[in-house]
């Protein structure tokens, strides 16, 4: 479904095939969390989670190594293993747990380790349950584990070391809208980091290059969801803050991704409904991040999901555009 270069993988002595195969499938699947089934651009991802912490990027690599194991394991098809589409859901697991458990306690290690495994089942059982539809499991995978952990963790004393809760009732926005220059650009490439829950704008950087090394178009893609959710949330008056970290755009960055790169024929229509999707996705990460607030969880992806969903089911309804299979 993309233009890629996919770094084949080379032929070496029989004993040693099976390993440098494995490693290039973790890298696609770290790659998949920004529909690249690339090696190359897979490299580039684990960098910039590595320049954002060392510990981030060895989760990555532990959450994508594991769901790719276990779907080994337990015989899923070849094809989808070496796109790299078992290990991308266990990539994020393992960040996200991470990022909101601390990264330095043995009990997010061992989190992370389980939510990888479970990662692998979850998706299993969305690919037949989204089979007759046509559609993707998307990081609903992801969403669904990060989401019941996060908000559960609080209740258990060995896994939570972040002192009190973090549910909060929703709050009328406040703080200054305003954006200048540099506060443009550091949203622009945050919002691509902010896909991996990086907040940093080099690490955003990487991620961007990566994903042009793997296909131009996509690149740009990625870089218009941006610009969209970036200039959606300043025109509605989202707080500054937010949107600098990337907070309000990382969504708009997917959506744009999946509607004008992946899972639509490629094409001007598709440009504009991918647009379309990027504002509507902004709109709705503050709803998303509004209904989690009382309960201590968190966005995620659950707004490029739930958009992405429904644009994709409208299709069908609007000849202009033509959907492509499933992955």
């Amino acid at each position: 479904m993309t233009r890629t270069v996919p770094w084949a993988v080379p032929t070496p002595a029989p004993a040693r095939r099976q390993p440098v195969r494995f490693c290039f499938e973790v890298l696609r699947g770290v790659a998949q969390v920004d529909f690249m089934p690339n090696a190359a651009c897979g490299a580039f991802f684990v960098a910039a989670l590595f320049a954002s912490g060392w510990q981030y990027g060895l989760y990555g690599l532990l959450g994508a190594a594991v769901g790719t194991g276990v779907a080994y394991g337990l015989g899923v098809d070849r094809e989808r293993i070496g796109a790299g589409l078992e290990g991308f859901n266990g990539c994020l697991v393992a960040v996200a747990f991470a990022v909101f458990l601390g990264p330095g306690h043995a009990s997010t290690w061992a989190m992370a380790l389980g939510g990888a495994v479970v990662a692998a089942v979850v998706t299993g059982a969305l690919v037949n349950l989204l089979k007759p539809w046509a559609l993707p499991t998307f990081t609903l995978p992801f969403c669904l584990i990060a989401s019941v952990v996060t908000i559960a963790a609080p209740g258990f004393q060995r896994i939570w070391h972040e002192g009190s809760s973090l549910s909060a009732l929703p709050r009328t926005a406040h703080g200054d809208p305003g954006l200048n220059w540099g506060d443009l650009a550091h949203a622009f490439f945050a919002n691509v980091g902010q896909i991996f829950l990086m907040p940093q704008w080099y690490v955003g950087v990487i991620f961007l290059i990566g994903i042009f090394v793997a296909d131009l178009h996509a690149g740009f893609t990625a870089c218009l969801g941006s610009a969209v959710g970036t200039a959606t949330a300043w025109a509605l008056g989202a707080p500054a803050t937010g949107v600098v970290e990337g907070l309000l755009g990382y969504n708009a960055v997917l959506v744009a991704m999946a509607l004008g790169s992946v899972f639509l024929a490629r094409g001007p229509w598709a440009l504009v409904y991918a647009a379309v999707g990027a504002v509507a996705s902004t709109v709705l990460t503050v709803a998303v991040t509004s209904f989690f607030s009382p309960f201590g969880g968190h966005t995620l992806t659950w707004p490029y999901i739930l958009t992405t969903l429904v644009f994709l089911v409208a299709v069908p309804s609007f000849p202009r555009l033509r959907g492509l299979a499933a992955v």
